[in-house]
């Protein structure tokens, strides 16, 4: 027998919340983009001026790319989880719950821009040239502390992204009147390659999201505007995040093999999450281990012809890191994806 209208529908709930999120946001930054640089808006010769610069608009695009996955991830991670707990015939019976789910988050985003945005400007005014507080601190002061305050507005704005899908998820997902009869949960026709690329795609776009974010967080304590060349801004803005996309999902699809019954979408979350983390302990600690070998051999007292020997192997080794943390990537992404879903391989 064919499958209903309102079936079908809420089969393609995931991907329903997932586009309304990125569509919401999308919107959001046109507008804003929009309105700071109309010709009537305040300064804004001089601002087209600035954004026409490839370091500023090309992060720009990025940061807005990686704030579009995280939120469309966990937007589809959400209905995902409802559709394998409850089943597909029981949100079949909810009323409109893409029309809530963009209503809510719509609500959200406009509170976001309107309340927290405008104070996290103000907070930054306090030490731009001409601020209260800039003529207390030195240019290097000032850049940590800006550097800081660009951290401290990004994880508040991320603490609210994901409570704004939360909260635009639940309501949109949860069941009014009467309480239904259970019935066989899981997704309708989902195979087991389904479930497992599902799974992989969830670690890949949470994992390079996350990097992403980290990079940009980093990169307040760098200058970037003044670099014009475009190729370098666009390959290291764009072209490195497709191609750690794509060894995270290399990673995540081998740990999910076997593939789960059902796609367990948060613990894909948890486990690009602890990816990220060990990732980042890994690169920290080869950091540390690199300077501390440089500062040994920098004050051995060899002779020049050991000097030059040692500088060898520290480009030796530059190069070799590279590829290194790229299978390590490969490595670790598919253990813990592993760890996650054993119990359910």
């Amino acid at each position: 027998m064919a499958a209903s209208p309102s079936f079908d529908r809420a089969q393609r709930l995931p991907r329903d919340f997932a586009w309304i999120t990125a569509a919401i946001a999308a919107a959001q930054f046109i507008v804003n983009m929009t309105v700071l640089l109309l010709p009537t808006s305040p300064h804004s010769e001089q601002m087209r001026s600035v954004y026409a610069q490839p370091g500023v608009w090309i992060p720009l695009l990025s940061r807005v790319a990686a704030v579009w996955l995280l939120a469309a991830t966990l937007a589809w991670c959400h209905a995902r989880k409802a559709l394998d707990e409850r089943g597909a015939a029981r949100i079949a019976r909810l009323r409109s719950p893409a029309s809530r789910f963009a209503a809510v988050f719509l609500a959200a985003t406009l509170v976001n821009a309107l309340a927290l945005t405008p104070l996290f400007y103000r907070a930054q005014v306090l030490f731009m040239p001409g601020g209260p507080l800039h003529g207390h601190v030195d240019v290097y002061g000032l850049r940590s502390i800006m550097a800081m305050s660009r951290l401290g507005q990004s994880v508040i704005q991320m603490l609210v992204l994901i409570a704004s899908v939360w909260l635009a998820a639940w309501w949109a997902l949860r069941e009014r009147g009467a309480a239904v009869e259970e019935e066989s949960s899981g997704v309708a026709g989902a195979g087991a390659e389904s479930t497992r690329r599902a799974v992989a795609l969830v670690i890949a776009a949470m994992f390079v999201s996350l990097q992403m974010w980290i990079g940009h967080v980093a990169s307040g304590w760098f200058d970037t505007s003044r670099d014009s060349d475009l190729m370098l801004l666009l390959l290291g803005w764009f072209g490195v995040p497709l191609a750690v996309y794509a060894l995270a999902y290399w990673g995540a699809w081998l740990g999910a093999a076997p593939a789960p019954a059902q796609a367990h979408p948060f613990r894909a979350v948890a486990a690009a999450v602890s990816a990220v983390a060990l990732l980042q302990a890994v690169c920290i600690a080869l950091a540390i281990g690199g300077l501390l070998w440089m500062a040994s051999v920098g004050y051995s007292g060899r002779s020049s012809s050991g000097n030059l020997v040692n500088f060898a192997i520290a480009m030796a080794a530059v190069y070799l890191v590279v590829p290194v943390l790229l299978a390590v990537l490969v490595v670790l992404v598919r253990a813990i994806t592993r760890r996650f879903y054993r119990r359910y391989l």
